[in-house]
């Protein structure tokens, strides 16, 4: 099962320059039917979002473990 970090893109002004972040708002879970072996996505919020984007990235692997396969 192959998931991701979803997040919500954000702009700030910082020294006259327009700069782009990310928060992170949940996770989204790539599954696959048993029965038809289609592929399907959960998406569980971490907290309600009123946004109009949310962009899904691979999780950046944490502190002592190994990295992720793709």
């Amino acid at each position: 099962m192959t998931t991701y970090t979803l997040n919500v893109p954000y702009e700030f002004t910082r020294n006259g320059r327009t700069e782009r972040r990310y928060r992170r708002v949940g996770a989204v879970f790539e599954n696959t039917r048993r029965d038809t072996g289609e592929t399907f996505l959960s998406i569980k919020l971490d907290f309600p979002v009123a946004v109009t984007e949310l962009v899904a990235f691979q999780p950046s692997p944490r502190d002592g473990e190994p990295p992720i396969d793709e």
